[in-house]
This record gives C-alpha cells, sequence and structure tokens, in this order.
C-alpha cells in the first residue's frame, strides 16, 4: 500500500448494537459514529468527520465495522486504538488503526460487506446469548429448507420485496456475492455477502425465510414472492439482536485477517448429554 501522506487513518471497530440508536450520527440519539468522532475531536481539539463502511440499524452489532477519519497531529496512526479504547464506552472497542493512502476510502473503496444473523432455536431461554440472538422456539426450524431458499438469491436481482421505506436509494439491484444457513447445535447462522445491502434487507429477508423454515411458506413461493417484487406480501422483520456486520472486504487492505475475518464467536450448544 502507498505511504500515508494525508493523515488518513482506517479503524476496525466492534460494537454491540444493543444501546445505540444505529451506527449514523444523530440529533438526539445515541449512536456509534457519535461517540467515536467526538472522541477523536476531544483529543484534537478540532471536529472530525468519520466515515464508515456500512450504516448498522439501532440495535444492530458489528464484528468488524471499518472507518476512516483524516488527522494532523503527532500521535501515530498505529496508536490510535491504544488512545480510542483508554476513553469510548465499553461497548465500543477499537481492534485495530493503521495509515491509508488519501485516496482510499472506508466506503468507496470496500468491495463487499458480509452480514450473519443468528437464530437460538432452545426452547428454554439462554442468558449468555440473549443480547446477539433472536430466541425463536414457536415452531422446529429446517436450516437446510433455508439454505435451498437462499441459493437462487444469490447473483445481480432486484429485490424490492426486501427494500424497506425511506431508503433514499434511487433502485433495488443488489449483488450478492454468497449466501449460507448452518447449524450449529441450537443455534441457527445465516451469512450474506454482497457489494451492497438494501436499507432493512437482510432482517426482512430472515422474517420470511424463518417461514420457509417452519414449513408455514413453501419455497416456490418465496421464490416469487422476491421475483415478482411483491413488497406488500413481506410484512415482518426480524428482531435487530441478532444481526451483525461480520466483516468488510478490500483490495488493499492495512489490517490482518486475525483482526476482522470472524471475530463473532460462534457459539456451540451440544446435545450431548452428561451423566454426572
Amino acid at each position: 500500500m502507498s505511504e500515508n501522506t494525508s493523515g488518513r487513518v482506517a479503524l476496525l471497530i466492534q460494537y454491540l448494537g444493543t444501546k445505540f440508536h444505529g451506527w449514523q450520527r444523530q440529533p438526539a440519539h445515541r449512536t456509534v459514529q457519535a461517540e467515536i468522532e467526538d472522541a477523536i475531536a476531544s483529543i484534537l481539539q478540532q471536529s472530525v468527520i468519520l466515515h464508515g463502511a456500512g450504516r448498522t440499524d439501532a440495535g444492530v452489532h458489528a464484528a468488524a465495522q471499518v472507518a476512516h477519519f483524516d488527522q494532523a497531529s503527532p500521535i501515530p496512526p498505529q496508536r490510535w486504538a491504544t488512545v480510542l479504547n483508554g476513553i469510548l464506552a465499553k461497548d465500543i472497542l477499537i481492534r485495530g488503526s493503521a495509515p491509508v493512502a488519501s485516496t482510499w476510502h472506508a466506503r468507496f473503496s470496500a468491495q463487499w460487506r458480509r452480514y450473519r444473523y443468528t437464530i437460538y432455536t432452545a426452547k428454554q431461554p439462554n442468558l449468555f446469548v440473549a443480547p446477539l440472538v433472536w430466541h425463536y422456539y414457536q415452531a422446529n426450524l429446517d436450516e437446510k429448507l433455508i439454505d435451498q431458499a437462499l441459493q437462487p438469491l444469490i447473483g445481480k436481482h432486484e429485490l424490492t420485496a426486501f427494500h424497506r421505506a425511506g431508503s433514499s436509494r434511487p433502485h433495488s439491484w443488489v449483488d450478492i456475492h454468497a449466501a449460507q444457513c448452518s447449524r450449529q447445535g441450537d443455534l441457527v447462522s445465516l451469512e450474506i455477502q454482497a457489494q451492497g445491502f438494501l436499507y432493512g434487507m437482510v432482517r426482512l429477508l430472515v422474517g420470511m425465510l424463518v417461514e420457509v423454515g417452519t414449513g408455514q411458506r413453501s419455497l416456490t413461493n418465496f421464490r416469487e414472492i422476491w421475483e415478482e417484487q411483491q413488497r406488500e406480501a413481506v410484512k415482518y422483520a426480524a428482531p435487530p439482536q441478532g444481526l451483525c456486520l461480520l466483516r468488510v472486504g478490500y483490495r488493499e487492505f492495512p489490517f490482518p485477517a486475525s483482526l476482522w475475518f470472524d471475530t463473532q464467536p460462534s457459539f456451540v450448544f451440544s446435545d450431548t448429554h452428561l451423566s454426572y
């Protein structure tokens, strides 16, 4: 990567979205962008703009969000993670900071984003995973059916059916690179990777895929809904706490894979019964 001459610093960020009103700064609401911008400004004694790779909604988490800001100070780019972690709230963690070229942009240089949605299917709730999952126990969930429903979505499609109202995006085309659903014990995980996502897309999609996984909706009907752009048929969004921005991909990225590749833990609940 070319030498940093602009003072542009990239940040690799984790946050628990539970107590945030999303990523983007908003008046009278606690947001991730605002807290980090204010922390940087308190150090530099001047306002800054933090550009993120994506905007997560209220209650949604991030395992490896990426952002950048420009600065002119004696603080080396690699030191910003330590400096910020000393003053930020405990539900935000800067996993790394690094210099990047003036042409590198957290949002516009990104080639893809990957989200994971986690569903906990055991009958009894579990306090240790509750903040990060949708506890869905009302019916058996067939992860193989959900995976079958996901596969035809791979490719470039117009997904108006999963485009929430209120978006400024002028179209609903999405290029999905990968999609899968798998189970580990009582946890069902859906992962979707795309160049970009529509406003509210993943939660609307998961809400309908659960209907497929429980047999309430056929694979054929599900496909008809998104192919025919039947937005009125999509009525329910999955709750936010199960959704996590897992990682963001770049052609040039200053961080090692150990810091960003898969940093949301995958809990495993075994079906094995222990004897005492």
